[in-house]
């Protein structure tokens, strides 16, 4: 069973972005959707982040949960 905590840091390593406190801050003061464009779709994303989205989202992992709150905040 994978133990990994679910949370922002942890996500943004499994993206492959610097995961401390500031470096989550700064991406999500630096990257904003409009309400039509998919999470995954976003310009900012390489082709393996994007699956990665994707197949969590998918398939309900255990990562969906954070996602969608990543997605909510970059849309404020």
């Amino acid at each position: 069973m994978d133990m990994t905590t679910e949370n922002f840091t942890n996500l943004f390593l499994q993206l492959g972005l610097e995961n401390d406190e500031a470096a989550i801050e700064k991406f999500i003061n630096d990257h904003h959707l409009p309400d039509s464009v998919k999470l995954y779709e976003a310009p900012f994303w390489n082709t393996a982040q994007k699956h990665f989205l994707i197949e969590s989202l998918a398939q309900d992992a255990q990562w969906s949960e954070v996602i969608d709150h990543l997605d909510t905040l970059l849309r404020k």
